[in-house]
């Protein structure tokens, strides 16, 4: 997968979901309540144990399940490599990683890396970033993505952390390209019990408000 479709992607779709979970039962199943729901770009966690063997599972069962499936919370080069090798299709990390940037393009897929201030969105696209992952949100709020826009106009923000139900349209109407959406959609004991139906419903209820 390239940058166009990662953006086309999210740019249709609107979310992204955040799986961080003690335990994923399924992940091709979880993949695929998900991609039921309207929610097809699926990022797994590093904070999730044994991860690695979920990133595979979802990627080999990906004509099946219909979702892209990449891994989130990387911080170093070989965590990069090693999301990579089991089948990520982008990577996410939580704040600017060089490093884990340069990996991404070597293998030739998207990534998005963390920032916060405008000196770090500018160093997020300078090392070729997608889009460009707002975290926190939730500390400045909508408003500071409109913010961005003026220095940046045209930036594709993605803002992760405290969004879900009550304020994603906001930071759509605010110019996001898409909101990241994690606990309100895939709780983690809803996940690692693998309640599929519960995650179905969750995902067409908050991608039904986007629309």
């Amino acid at each position: 997968m390239n940058n166009h479709e990662f953006i086309s992607i999210l740019e249709s779709e609107r979310t992204l979901a955040v799986v961080r979970a003690p335990e994923i039962a399924d992940a091709a199943e979880l993949c695929r309540s998900l991609a039921d729901g309207g929610i097809s770009a699926v990022e797994l966690t590093y904070t999730t144990p044994n991860l690695l063997q979920h990133v595979a599972r979802a990627a080999e069962t990906a004509a099946d399940h219909g979702a892209v499936v990449g891994v989130g919370t990387v911080m170093t080069a070989e965590q990069a490599r090693a999301a990579v090798d089991s089948g990520a299709q982008f990577l996410v990390t939580p704040g600017i990683r060089p490093e884990v940037a340069k990996v991404a393009a070597g293998a030739g897929i998207p990534f998005a890396l963390g920032a916060l201030t405008p000196s770090e969105v500018a160093m997020a696209l300078d090392l070729g970033s997608a889009v460009v992952k707002i975290f926190p949100a939730r500390a400045f709020g909508p408003g500071y993505l409109k913010d961005l826009q003026g220095p940046y106009p045209g930036v594709k923000l993605l803002p992760s952390g405290g969004v879900d139900a009550s304020n994603a349209v906001d930071f759509l109407a605010a110019g996001a390209l898409a909101v990241c959406c994690g606990t309100a959609v895939v709780p983690p004991a809803v996940v690692a019990a693998g309640d599929w139906a519960d995650i179905t419903a969750r995902a067409a209820a908050f991608t039904a408000l986007l629309r």
